[in-house]
């Protein structure tokens, strides 16, 4: 039986004619000043708190459903009769329906220019009060923040089946609610603590997904920030965890350059880039790095994708799962969809260039770890020439481009590059020789005059004399062995170009 509502949402969408809806069903309507206004204007009649608790909204707002005539209404319990017989000696009528949501206190944040007197002032406080005491007493109280769910209420409402599990499920989501504001209100104030006694993570289900990693794990997709969960879908079929999971590896990668560059990623390793003055060469080179291990695989691409490129990932021989770009040309689109056989079923993402999210967790049994993304660069890094013969600006070039690509293979990682192109990649390896191995073993007769560049510091030589019998002139390490001396004298007496950024890039 529902026999009066407060209602006191911020977002007011619907409000009036569910306050109309309730009304025509005998529900007596109670309601906050803006609410109440609008409310009348519907020509519906109300009760404002002020009037009903006798005490006006006051301090500009900041006090006015913090009353024992609110919360005991809300708070009482129907079945015992100590609490009936308090509300009947403080004149207490029972609230059996709260309509409320909460100040935008995300969507103030995310304002340019929001000060902290701002964000304060859309902290909420009488709302999650009486939302907590809606949802403790459920049973006899129902909380509805959302106004996609009126019209279910309304129905259930005259089919007489506001039951318990329906009314369960309602207080948890408002608990949910009132626990994500209270996170992001708790993230932002501790912006400045880099590991706080508490990490609060937050993530908002976008949708679930067909399985995990395998058919038998259940897996779902939820979105903590701005990235890769906002990317608009233009066409494919519905994206698996993996698809996921090598997407976001794949533009993780492309995002690190500013010319034009396409990144081609399989089970989460870059295995093609490359930068050219168009992106159609960029591509064209990125796919011939290693067109075996490309086919099914992820293609980013760091600008619009045009027709031309559309055209040419079309050809006949070429297959892929996923395509994502900060956008997609309407005619690029088009071609992708209609003229490869797979083109109804292939992935395309429209996604704006991925910026730093601060921290990353990862999982571990029974808790997570949580460290701050990579975020170093070629760019950010003192490339230091420690050899006899420095690097040739072309070498150069491509030491800079090796490193950038070199930092989203996972360890032990070795990446072959020759004219801004990777020819040969060696990912995920146990010893850092196989890694070198590996790698050559797919460059084949393109190792000729190619880069060497490795994530982490080289104790040995074998790793990089591999490298350079196949015919590389130049390499690229952190440093920092206590063999450095040993790993230059080697690289002067092969003639070899070596450079140290003093930074490691391992990735497990």
């Amino acid at each position: 039986m529902i026999s009066r509502a407060l209602l006191a949402p911020f977002d007011k969408t619907g409000i009036e004619d569910f306050g109309r809806a309730l009304a025509d069903r005998g529900v007596a309507l109670l309601a906050t000043s803006g609410t109440a206004k609008k409310l009348r204007a519907a020509g519906l009649d109300v009760t404002e708190v002020g009037d009903y608790t006798g005490h006006p909204e006051m301090l500009g707002g900041r006090v006015k459903t913090l009353h024992p005539k609110i919360h005991g209404g809300i708070l009482a319990r129907r079945d015992d009769p100590g609490h009936l017989a308090e509300m009947k000696q403080y004149d207490i009528p029972p609230i059996d329906l709260l309509v409320l949501n909460l100040y935008p206190f995300e969507d103030t944040i995310a304002k340019p220019g929001c000060t902290l007197e701002d964000a304060v002032e859309m902290i909420d406080i009488g709302g999650p009060t009486m939302l907590r005491a809606a949802a403790k007493n459920h049973a006899h109280v129902i909380p509805l923040i959302d106004a996609a769910d009126y019209s279910e209420f309304l129905e259930r409402l005259d089919g007489d089946r506001l039951d318990a599990g329906y009314r369960l499920g309602l207080a948890t989501k408002a608990f949910r609610h009132t626990a994500c504001y209270d996170a992001a209100i708790t993230n932002y104030l501790a912006s400045d603590e880099r590991f706080p006694p508490h990490h609060l993570t937050v993530g908002q289900r976008v949708r679930e997904l067909r399985y995990g990693e395998n058919p038998h794990q259940a897996a779902a997709l939820y979105r903590t920030g701005k990235g890769l969960a906002d990317a608009e879908v233009l066409n494919g079929k519905p994206l698996s965890f993996n698809n996921l999971q090598d997407a976001a590896g794949a533009y993780a990668t492309v995002c690190e350059f500013e010319a034009p560059t396409a990144v081609v990623v399989k089970h989460a390793n870059p295995c093609g880039a490359a930068t050219d003055t168009s992106l159609l060469a960029a591509f064209r080179k990125a796919w011939e790095g290693d067109p075996m291990s490309a086919f099914g695989g992820i293609l980013a691409f760091n600008q619009e994708l045009t027709a031309d490129v559309a055209e040419a990932i079309a050809e006949p021989g070429r297959f892929v799962e996923v395509i994502i770009a900060p956008s997609i040309a309407a005619q690029a689109l088009e071609i992708l969809q209609t003229k490869p056989k797979w083109g109804k079923n292939v992935r395309i993402l429209s996604c704006p260039l991925l910026e730093s999210q601060g921290m990353e967790v990862r999982p571990l049994p029974g808790g997570y770890l949580l460290q701050e993304q990579d975020q170093k660069s070629a760019q950010s890094v003192d490339m230091k020439s420690v050899t006899t013969r420095a690097p040739t600006e072309a070498e150069l070039a491509d030491l800079v481009f090796a490193q950038r690509v070199c930092k989203h293979v996972k360890s032990n990682a070795i990446v072959l590059v020759r004219d801004r192109m990777v020819v040969g990649v060696g990912a995920g390896q146990m010893s850092r020789v196989d890694a070198a191995r590996l790698a050559v073993a797919k460059a084949g007769e393109k190792t000729k005059g190619c880069v060497f560049a490795s994530d982490a510091f080289l104790p040995f030589n074998d790793a990089l004399g591999v490298a350079l019998d196949a015919g590389a002139t130049a390499a690229v390490q952190p440093g920092g062995s206590r063999n450095d001396e040993k790993c230059i004298e080697f690289a002067n007496e092969r003639d070899v170009a070596m450079v140290f950024t003093g930074t490691r890039h391992f990735l497990h």
